[in-house]
C-alpha cells in the first residue's frame, strides 16, 4: 500500500465522519511519528510534509555528518561521512543530510497497523465528538425515532444514526412506543460505559415540561416569566410556580393561553398530564394557599424551625386538598418545600377525640395513614364510608374494621357519659 492509496483512504473515511481538516492532519502526523518511533527509538530529527487534497506524504530524516571514527557516529542525529556519501558523493563532515524515509521502508506489517490505528482514532475522535456534543445538550429538548423496544428500555436513533436511550423509570407511565415514532425527550444526562458514550433521555424531568414550557410562552423565553419550580407525578400532576417581571404581564394567564391554547399541546405532550400553574410569591402563606389549590384553607399554622406547616380546611375541602391517591398535598408539599399537615376546623367537631388519643389501642402508622388523607379524629373517621377508606388508604380491611369498631366503642362511652 503506497502513501497515496493510504492517506486518501483516511481522508474519504474521516469526511464521512465529519472530522475537520485540522484534526485530521493531527491524527495522521501522530500516526506516523509513532510509527517512526518504533523503527528508530525517536521522532526528534525526523520532518513530516502532508498534503491531504493530493495525498501526499513525505517523510525526511534529518543528521549531521561527522567522520567515519566520530564517538558520536551512534546518536540518532548523526550520519557517518560514508554512509552520507552513499547518499551524495560530494558531503563532507559537518553538513547536514535529509534523507527521504519511504512508507515502504517501514514494512508491510507496520503500514497496515497503521492503517488499522488511523480507522481507531478517528473512532475514538468520533466517539468524543458525541460525548461533547451530547453534554452540551443536557436539559435541551432533542427529537429520535423509536428503533427497538425492551421491557427495561427503549432506543432511539437521532438524525445522525446515534442511539439514545429512554430507561423506564424516565418514560412517562402512559407512553407507548412503536417503532417508527419520533418522540421529544430532554437529554438527562451523558456517560462513558466501556469506552462508549451512553445518551440517557427523561421524559419525566422537571426539566423536560420546563422546556415545553419556554417553546410554547414566548414570554418564557423572553425571559419576562421566570419558571420559579416544578415538580411532577409524570403522566398524572404537575405543578408550575411561575413570575412575571412585568406587572403588565399575568404570568399565569400567559402559560395557560386564550382558551387554554398554550398549555393544551403540553398537556397533550405529557399523555394528559393535569398541569396547575401557580403565581409565585415571597408571601409564604399565600404561596401555600396557590399551592394547594383548588382546596380553600380557612387558616393555617406555619413551623418554620421544622419546615411544617399545619392547614385547617372546612370538611367538604379537605378532599380537593389531598386530592387523588394524595397528589395534590405531595406536590404542593414539594413546590413549597414543607411538609404540609391537613386538618379540618377544631370547631366542627369540638366534642370529638383526636385519634393521638387512640395510640395504645391503635398502631402508630395505621393513624398516620389516616391522617395522610386528612382523618385526625374520631368523628372525621366515622363520617367516611368503608369502601372510600379502603380506596383512599394503604389499609387492609380487616384493619379498617378494628379502627371502625373501636373508634365507635369510645364514643358511645363518651355519650353515655
Amino acid at each position: 500500500m503506497n502513501s497515496s492509496v493510504l492517506i486518501e483512504s483516511f481522508a474519504e473515511f474521516a469526511k464521512f465522519k465529519n472530522i475537520d481538516r485540522p484534526t485530521m492532519m493531527r491524527i495522521l502526523e501522530d500516526v506516523f511519528r509513532t510509527m517512526i518511533r518504533k523503527k528508530w527509538g525517536t521522532d526528534e530529527n525526523f520532518d513530516i510534509i502532508l498534503n491531504v487534497e493530493k495525498g501526499d506524504l513525505e517523510i525526511w530524516r534529518n543528521r549531521e555528518i561527522v567522520d567515519d571514527n566520530s564517538e558520536d557516529i551512534w546518536d540518532h542525529d548523526k550520519i557517518a561521512l560514508s554512509d552520507a556519501q552513499k547518499i551524495e558523493p560530494d558531503f563532507e563532515v559537518g553538513e547536514e543530510v535529509s534523507e527521504e524515509i519511504q512508507l515502504e521502508d517501514f514494512g508491510r506489517r507496520a503500514v497496515l497497523t497503521a492503517r488499522q490505528t488511523l480507522i481507531q482514532r478517528i473512532k475514538d475522535m468520533e466517539k468524543e465528538l458525541l460525548f461533547q456534543k451530547y453534554k452540551d445538550l443536557v436539559g435541551e429538548i432533542i427529537s429520535g425515532e423509536v428503533y427497538q423496544v425492551w421491557n427495561r428500555e427503549v432506543l432511539l436513533l437521532d438524525q445522525e444514526e446515534n442511539e439514545l436511550l429512554i430507561p423506564k423509570n424516565e418514560q412517562i407511565p402512559k407512553d407507548r412506543y412503536r417503532k417508527g415514532d419520533v418522540v421529544r425527550a430532554v437529554v438527562q444526562r451523558v456517560e462513558i460505559v466501556n469506552g462508549n458514550p451512553k445518551i440517557i433521555l427523561s421524559r419525566t424531568s422537571p426539566a423536560f415540561l420546563e422546556r415545553l414550557f419556554e417553546n410554547e410562552v414566548p414570554e418564557i423565553f423572553d425571559g419576562l416569566i421566570a419558571i420559579k419550580k416544578i415538580v411532577r407525578e409524570p403522566g398524572e400532576r404537575a405543578k408550575v410556580a411561575v413570575e412575571s417581571f412585568d406587572d403588565r404581564i399575568d404570568p399565569v394567564g400567559a402559560c395557560v393561553g386564550m382558551k387554554g391554547s398554550r398549555i393544551h399541546s403540553i398537556v397533550r405532550e405529557l399523555e394528559n398530564e393535569n398541569i396547575d400553574v401557580i403565581n409565585y410569591t415571597d408571601n409564604l402563606e399565600l404561596y401555600i394557599q396557590r399551592a394547594l389549590s383548588p382546596a380553600k384553607i380557612t387558616s393555617m399554622k406555619i413551623d418554620n424551625e421544622n419546615g411544617r406547616v399545619s392547614v385547617f380546611l372546612k370538611p367538604d375541602q379537605v378532599s380537593l386538598a389531598i386530592g387523588k391517591g394524595g397528589q395534590n398535598i405531595k406536590l404542593a408539599s414539594r413546590l413549597v418545600d414543607m411538609e404540609i399537615d391537613v386538618f379540618r376546623e377544631s370547631e366542627v367537631y369540638e366534642e370529638d377525640i383526636s385519634l393521638e388519643e387512640f395510640t395504645d389501642e391503635i398502631e402508630d402508622w395505621v393513624i398516620a395513614e389516616l391522617r395522610r388523607i386528612g382523618l385526625d379524629t374520631a368523628k372525621s373517621v366515622l363520617a367516611v364510608t368503608k369502601e372510600d377508606l379502603l380506596r383512599r388508604t394503604e389499609l387492609e380491611e380487616e384493619t379498617i374494621d378494628d379502627v371502625l369498631a373501636i373508634l365507635r366503642e369510645e364514643l358511645e362511652e363518651e355519650d353515655n357519659q
